[in-house]
């Protein structure tokens, strides 16, 4: 009796669990669109967030033209705060960095749809920048302070965190100064020994498309003061990555809307404020397995790298 009565508790805490889920899906999907229930874009704080605000609104306003539906955007004070909206249904669309994304469809099942294009290239390396002479690659970081941008930035923190354990190498010391220039500024003021961040080729007139570019405008030794002392393995763009359980033909729409947005005068300009993109291609979660794979080899569950 106890065995059934044990088993019929667990049916019922099943199906109770699969209304609620239901019953959030339908919630969140419920006249998704609508000014009053404007579909949520959400962007990650890597670069300053007035700036990630203003450009965001710009792709906001123009889907708003190109679909009808009505959009609203954020920026949380973390990848992880993106991450968990997707999960919980506050955000229906996120612009996320490559390992934020592969973490997001490992918890949440999001799903990418589009990548970023820079230069021509769906991909790109992480940089170790340093000041001081005597660290001059990678060995030197043994027992330095070590400046990462956030601990789902894949540039920032984790291909390089996974590159100083897989050669053995122990920082004293590490901090998240909180975004890629920030991590730049924190070894250009002497806060930290090394800095993390995302490196791309040089433009067509040679100007360095790293981090430190951005800073340039104000601090305009940046490039012969900061010098990179090694790079990590390439990795896929960053994403534009959409929650599960959306409505298919809305989703459909909104990414048609933002590939063709992608290909005007004024999509090319607003992207490239944005997070300095040139681009968009379709994408797929098969294009990030090579992330996996490299967070396999090294023994890394991407879960665990957030705590």
């Amino acid at each position: 009796m106890r065995r059934y009565l044990f088993f019929l508790g667990v049916l019922f805490l099943s199906l109770m669990a699969c209304q609620s889920e239901d019953t959030r899906i339908a919630n969140a999907n419920n006249k998704l669109g609508s000014k009053q229930k404007p579909i949520k874009m959400y962007f990650v704080p890597s670069l300053e967030a007035g700036k990630v605000v203003a450009s965001g609104e710009a792709i906001a306003e123009a889907l708003q033209k190109a679909t009808g539906y009505y959009f609203k955007v954020a920026v949380p004070t973390s990848y992880a705060a993106v991450i968990e909206a997707l999960g919980s249904y506050q955000a229906d669309i996120a612009w996320l960095p490559t390992y934020a994304y592969v973490l997001a469809k490992q918890k949440y099942g999001a799903n990418v749809r589009l990548m970023t294009v820079r230069n021509g290239l769906k991909n790109y390396r992480g940089q170790f920048v340093a000041v001081k002479e005597e660290i001059q690659d990678i060995q030197d970081i043994e027992g330095r302070v070590i400046a990462y941008t956030d601990a789902a930035s894949t540039s920032g923190y984790i291909y390089p965190s996974a590159i100083l354990k897989e050669q053995g190498i122990t920082p004293k010391d590490h901090i998240f100064a909180g975004g890629h220039p920030q991590a730049i500024l924190a070894v250009y003021s002497g806060r930290a020994d090394v800095a993390c961040s995302y490196w791309s080729p040089p433009d067509e007139n040679g100007l360095p498309m790293d981090a430190r570019e951005k800073l340039l405008e104000t601090y305009s030794d940046i490039f012969d003061k900061v010098r990179i002392i090694g790079f990590t393995d390439w990795i896929p763009n960053d994403t534009v990555t959409f929650r599960k359980n959306m409505p298919e033909s809305l989703e459909q729409e909104v990414v048609q809307a933002l590939y063709d947005f992608a290909q005007s005068a004024e999509g090319k300009k607003t992207l490239k404020n944005l997070y300095d993109v040139d681009g968009l291609d379709y994408a797929t979660d098969a294009d990030y397995d090579v992330v996996r794979s490299a967070l396999k080899a090294m023994n890394m569950d991407p879960e665990s790298m957030l705590n």
